[in-house]
């Protein structure tokens, strides 16, 4: 494929001056047109503006100096910088990654954060009087990097909800928890429209029908910025643009072919969404794109100045800031994480640079002066910055307690509709109340399990149950449930006798992960039983024993599980429910006389589920369950036949 950055300049020196004059124009009118033509394959929106507070952001700027406002547009991570050089530099914005706590105190308490939060606050307002200091957090399934706080199923469960409602309510309890710690800005909705389940991301994304990414996506910003004025919403990110799910092969951070109108039909569906709701803030992607309609190479996204500036704010209308991802800026060819006016030029506003920040606005500031950042772009980057601030107040009007990060109902609510009937034995769900239970499979008494990546950590990984004092297993909601002596765990299966209790509830999961590290590589397939071969073997030691196993599986992106299914009376696609095990209690265990019975298994597949282990295609012909797919638990008659397993466990899968 040739690069938007035509090769044609290597032919100048060979050819005369006239024709040399000739072919740049007709390059030129060439590039002219497809750049036109990858703008008018979004649809046109007004930019509208509040004249009142154009004028307060105007004699805002007037204030700054050149320092000043490289300073508003730079975003450190806390862990690189205190509040007295938050005073020196005039910052901005401030950040915390996974794994970034006050302190470096992953229990510090929301008291804890508020403070800090105060302390930035104060320092900022000291060095440019009136405007305050950002501070964004990935709160992407609840406020989750804060010990305490409720964690909300991923993106990928909330998608079999389809509930809208749902989203707006769970965004609105993420806000409030946000905002008991003193922060202002979420760095969510994840917006992308998966197109292989190999991406490591897949469950940070609400499915694989663009609009129902667009009607959720939209539900999220309207609950996350409710309240802005009055210090209970929280600033909504729409993130990644764009096309970070379009990626080939599923690969993180790579390259998605597309062509314009899929990318604005396909990928872009969320953020149009998201503008409806009056989102303030985007974030750029990672990835790059393709044209693979002009074969033509766009390169990474962080430096298109086509896609931030000439579709998103000129024909989108967009008014607000966009944000770099972490050190997003140091791929873009010709650029360092600590320097480069391309991506500043291309449209971005805010610029993520987490430890190197010092020696960015030194560069920042050279390249100013030097030309190659024009003041008028710069002006125009801080001028959205202020629009942002403007818009919210930073002072909190909720207190910084555990109580006001907690919404446990809530989340109990969206982990009972999100679960994922795909195989029944009628008659055996709900058991009874008098049922006696082996529960198998380590993953029962795991919290790190249950809540997946971006939990606490990053990864997710790297903790223990004790990091979620608020939390509830599966095995501990089964025990409040039929009580302690009715319920035995053991958890490699290879214990106790399956033959002495009624059922047998065995629970599997993948490890947690976040972004590339959760990728499925080109060489691997989607075989759960590959990655986790313990699994496989705790239901050999279950099934077949006379008594009915109820298998669930923590994941983060559908999987092939034939083997699995096939050793089990019912299966279950839990996904990664969160801190509120009692929502999955609430449907493996019939209620007590005067508890609420609910309707059965509501949750239907936002993503096609596998019956090979090489279907990676969000739009898989011929799956075990199409997107939409799902039991009820209520049907009088299901074929139990058993799934194909190939012969080749192992299967190298095509390229």
């Amino acid at each position: 494929m040739r690069r938007s950055t035509s090769p044609t300049s290597l032919l100048l020196p060979l050819l005369g001056p006239g024709l040399a004059a000739a072919l740049l124009t007709g390059t030129a009118a060439a590039q002219a047109v497809e750049t036109d033509s990858i703008v008018q394959a979004w649809p046109a929106r007004p930019t509208i503006r509040d004249a009142a507070l154009e004028a307060r952001v105007e004699a805002a700027l007037k204030t700054l100096t050149l320092r000043q406002k490289i300073g508003q547009m730079t975003q450190p991570e806390i862990r690189a910088i205190t509040p007295d050089e938050v005073r020196e530099h005039a910052i901005g914005t401030v950040l915390n990654g996974g794994g970034g706590w006050p302190g470096q105190d992953r229990a510090a308490t929301p008291a804890q954060w508020r403070a800090l939060s105060e302390q930035f606050q104060a320092a900022a307002l000291q060095a440019t009087p009136g405007i305050p200091l950002l501070w964004g957090t990935d709160a992407v399934h609840g406020h989750n990097n804060v010990r305490g706080a409720t964690l909300f199923p991923h993106h990928i469960a909330l998608g079999a909800t389809r509930d809208a409602d749902l989203v707006r309510d769970i965004s609105r309890a993420t806000a409030r928890a946000v905002r008991a710690s003193g922060l202002h800005w979420a760095f969510a909705p994840t917006l992308a429209v998966v197109q292989d389940v190999r991406w490591g991301r897949t469950y940070e994304s609400y499915g694989a029908d663009p609009a129902l990414v667009r009607r959720l996506g939209r539900a999220e910003v309207e609950g996350l910025q409710e309240g802005l004025k009055d210090g209970r919403g929280v600033l909504a990110t729409a993130k990644h643009f764009v096309a970070d799910g379009g990626t080939r092969r599923g690969i993180d951070q790579g390259v998605s072919p597309a062509t314009p109108s899929e990318l604005a039909q396909v990928h872009g569906a969320g953020y149009l969404g998201a503008l409806d709701a009056g989102v303030l803030t985007v974030m750029a992607s990672f990835s790059s794109w393709t044209d693979s309609a002009a074969y033509v190479e766009h390169g990474k996204m962080h430096g298109n100045a086509t896609l931030l500036t000439g579709v998103l704010k000129e024909r989108l209308g967009f008014d607000g800031l966009v944000v770099s991802d972490w050190d997003g800026i140091g791929q873009v060819p010709g650029c360092t994480r600590e320097d480069c006016p391309a991506a500043i030029n291309a449209g971005i506003d805010v610029i993520m640079v987490p430890f190197h920040w010092k020696p960015f606005i030194e560069n920042t500031v050279r390249a100013v002066e030097q030309g190659r950042i024009p003041m008028a772009r710069i002006d125009d980057a801080v001028r959205r910055i202020l629009r942002v601030k403007f818009s919210l107040a930073t002072a909190s009007a909720v207190p910084p307690t555990v109580e006001a990060m907690q919404a446990p109902e809530l989340a109990r609510r969206a982990v009972r509709e999100s679960l994922v009937l795909l195989k029944n034995k009628p008659g055996l769900l709900p058991l009874p109340r008098s049922a006696r239970v082996l529960v198998v499979g380590a993953a029962a008494d795991s919290l790190p399990h249950q809540a997946g990546g971006w939990s606490v950590t990053w990864q997710g990984r790297d903790t223990t149950n004790a990091d979620y004092p608020q939390g509830t297993t599966l095995l501990a909601a089964l025990r409040q449930r039929l009580g302690a002596d009715h319920v035995v765990f053991d958890a490699d299966a290879s214990h106790q006798d399956p033959k002495q209790f009624d059922a047998i509830v065995a629970v599997l999961a993948e490890t947690p992960y976040a972004e590339g590290e959760g990728d499925v590589r080109i060489t691997e397939n989607l075989r759960h039983s590959r990655r986790q071969p313990r699994d496989l073997a705790v239901l050999q030691r279950v099934s077949g024993r006379g008594k009915p196993v109820v298998t669930l599986l923590y994941s983060g992106r559908p999987l092939y599980v034939n083997d699995l299914a096939n050793r089990s009376d019912a299966f279950i696609a839990a996904w990664q429910p969160g801190t509120e095990g009692a929502g999955m209690a609430d449907l493996l265990v019939a209620p007590a006389a005067g508890e609420p019975a609910w309707p059965g298994f509501t949750g239907r597949l936002s993503f096609p589920w596998p019956a090979g282990p090489c279907q990676f295609s969000s739009h898989e012909r011929h799956p075990w369950w199409p997107v939409g797919g799902g039991l009820s638990g209520k049907e009088a008659r299901v074929d139990a036949k058993p799934l194909p397993e190939p012969a080749d466990p192992q299967p190298i899968c095509p390229l």
